[in-house]
């Protein structure tokens, strides 16, 4: 089974942030941790703070994938692009949050994506892309 985890804005520097809110750990030390961890999983990474490039993997993963599991930072509020595009694949995808969306700023609390996911996961920190994983396997 083929599973990317694709990363927007800002999360490549995960270890740099609020730690309280994102736990201090870069994502590349805690993907290495899963990758080991779910051994029969073809399961790999990308991470672009571009729009276009998201777009790009997106579409070119949206069609040779088993599954999609995306945390479009920022660009979840606003990218009519973005979510054009998740619309457009066939590949499904699950959108997960580090932080609770829902207990921030107004703003942050839309997410123009989730209408085209099949599930979305929000709150639970680096956990909920493993919480991600544990549903595809089941």
């Amino acid at each position: 089974m083929k599973v990317i985890i694709i990363n927007g804005p800002n999360l490549n520097l995960l270890e740099k942030r609020n730690i309280k809110q994102y736990g201090g750990k870069s994502f590349d030390d805690f993907f290495k941790g899963i990758k080991s961890k779910y051994k029969n999983i073809d399961l790999s990474y990308f991470q672009s703070n571009i729009e276009g490039e998201l777009i790009d993997k997106l579409q070119i993963v949206g069609f040779t994938h088993d599954y999609i599991i995306f945390n479009p930072g920022g660009y979840t509020h606003y990218s009519v692009a973005i979510s054009d595009c998740v619309s457009l694949i066939s590949t499904p995808v699950i959108e997960v949050h580090i932080s609770n969306i829902y207990s921030r700023e107004d703003f942050r609390k839309k997410s123009l994506i989730s209408k085209h996911c099949i599930g979305c996961i929000v709150g639970f920190g680096l956990s909920g892309y493993e919480m991600a994983i544990d549903n595809i396997i089941q």
